[in-house]
């Protein structure tokens, strides 16, 4: 999208933050209707309202949330099965039944959402209740081991000293600075041949990328966040915009050909956001190489059912209805909360996983649409 997303640490959130809860019940049962007599109608929720530090959540029936009775609710129990692996305590009791239904069928699925999930419409505490849903992704590169003529670029691991919370050099710094660059030095994991693919890793958080070893062999391994610089992020396409730039919806085709016409100023776009990513290096043999990367909550992310969220309005773990009108690409579907970004803030804001890939990129680089949501929060 890209986004101006940082995947931020392993976080796992035990309960509601900053949440007044109001009391909680279920549904009364129904009585059927006499023959002949209207349908029932829908009985309402009986739960309060919950307010979180930045959001609002307002109990509504299950018939507000739009396509609930279409989704393919087994595409998404991947995202709750892996919810489970570090679940917030509100849905840990329900993570037995969750793994129990991992083969049912998908109106068992939305029977059982409906008996134990009550759906709260997420509000900002002022302002409109529609916000706004972009997209990020796990691109594939080609890299090397050893720089050479074309691979010039390096990938970084994070330097000895670095300090959670304390700034450190700038992008400009780091690439200008000799003290910063000497704190860099021997900490490269690979080269690539672009400085718009290492910044699309630095903006996106993570990758996969097929390395040339020294020996000439080849191997896919997955560079996932290990820290940032403490910088502020600052969007590139706006800085393209502020520009004069007519055409950055597409990204990162349109920053390439900017940079093309414009060769002379490629250091004054890269410097206009401050914030660099440093990585680790993750085997995709030591894991589920069909998996994203690790979000924020400390688990894969899965996709199109993951989203990255504000956690001051929606806490990691919590099942989601998410329901956007396009204009890129219609959605209403259940999605996980299960990660977070420097550039993900707000009530009613979230950044969705497309995937890894070209595809999943072209998808990324397509969406950002208004966006309505509802967290699912164990009755």
């Amino acid at each position: 999208m890209k986004r101006g997303l940082q995947l931020v640490g392993l976080a796992i959130v035990a309960t509601l933050v900053g949440c007044s809860v109001g009391t909680l019940q279920r549904e009364a049962p129904v009585a059927a209707a006499p023959s002949g007599a209207p349908p029932a109608r829908e009985p309402g929720p009986l739960t309060g309202t919950l307010t979180h530090p930045k959001s609002r959540w307002v109990p509504v029936p299950w018939s507000e949330l739009p396509g609930f009775e279409d989704d393919a609710l087994h595409e998404g129990w991947s995202a709750m099965i892996t919810n489970c692996a570090r679940p917030n305590a509100a849905f840990a009791p329900l993570c037995r039944e969750v793994r129990q239904l991992t083969l049912a069928e998908t109106e068992e699925q939305r029977q059982w959402m409906r008996e134990r999930l009550q759906p709260y419409r997420v509000e900002p505490l002022s302002g409109p209740a529609e916000g706004k849903l972009t997209s990020y992704y796990e691109p594939v590169f080609e890299a090397s081991r050893r720089p050479d003529a074309q691979h010039t670029v390096p990938l970084y691991q994070a330097p000895a000293g670095l300090v959670a919370r304390r700034p450190w050099f700038t992008r400009q710094e780091i690439d200008t600075l000799p003290q910063a660059q000497a704190a860099l030095r021997g900490r490269e994991i690979a080269w690539l041949t672009d400085p718009i693919d290492v910044l699309m890793l630095h903006i996106q958080g993570s990758g996969r990328l097929r390395i040339t070893e020294a020996d000439g062999s080849q191997r896919m391994v997955r560079v996932a966040f290990s820290a940032t610089n403490e910088q502020p992020y600052r969007s590139v396409q706006q800085w393209l915009q502020s520009q004069g730039a007519t055409k950055v919806s597409l990204w990162p085709d349109d920053t390439k050909q900017w940079v093309a016409q414009n060769p002379q100023r490629l250091s004054q776009l890269l410097w206009s956001n401050p914030r660099y990513v440093f990585f680790r290096e993750e085997p995709l043999a030591d894991i589920d190489a069909s998996a994203g990367p690790i979000g924020a909550q400390g688990v894969p992310l899965t996709a199109g059912r993951s989203i990255a969220v504000d956690r001051e309005s929606i806490p990691y773990g919590t099942p989601v209805w998410l329901a956007s009108p396009g204009p890129a690409v219609p959605l209403a579907r259940l999605v996980v909360a299960q990660d977070t970004g420097s550039a993900i803030v707000g009530a009613v804001r979230a950044d969705f996983f497309a995937g890894t890939g070209p595809e999943a990129g072209r998808l990324a680089a397509r969406m950002n649409q208004p966006l309505r949501l509802w967290a699912l929060w164990p009755k």
